[in-house]
C-alpha cells in the first residue's frame, strides 16, 4: 500500500490542511478534529481503496484504515503542520517509527 499516497488523498478529501483543526490515530481509526465537516468528501472516502469506513460523530471525523493506521498517520504528519496534542519530540518519534 502506498501510504503517503493514501494520506494525500484522504488530507485532500477532508478539506485540506486548513481545514484540519487536529489529528490523531487509535487502533483502526484516523481521528480528525475538522473546522468545517462539510468540506469533507465522505462518499469518496468510503469508496476509496484503503479505507474501511468513515464515522462522523461527536464532533469528530474519523476515516477507519484498519491495522495500517499508523503508517498512514505518520505519512500524513508528513505531509503538514498538524496539532497532534503531542510535543515535537514524540512526533518525531512516531515519524521515526
Amino acid at each position: 500500500m502506498d501510504y503517503k499516497k493514501l494520506a494525500s488523498t484522504i488530507l485532500e478529501k477532508v478539506g485540506g490542511e486548513k481545514n484540519v483543526i487536529s489529528v490523531g490515530h487509535c487502533a483502526t481509526r484516523l481521528r480528525f478534529n475538522l473546522k468545517d465537516d462539510k468540506k469533507a468528501d465522505t462518499d469518496f472516502l468510503k469508496n476509496l481503496k484503503g479505507v474501511v469506513g468513515v464515522v462522523n460523530k461527536g464532533g469528530q471525523y474519523q476515516v477507519v484504515i484498519g491495522s495500517d493506521v499508523r503508517d498512514v498517520y505518520k505519512a500524513i504528519l508528513d505531509l503538514g503542520s498538524f496539532n497532534t496534542g503531542e510535543s515535537d519530540g514524540e512526533k518525531e518519534k512516531i515519524r521515526e517509527l
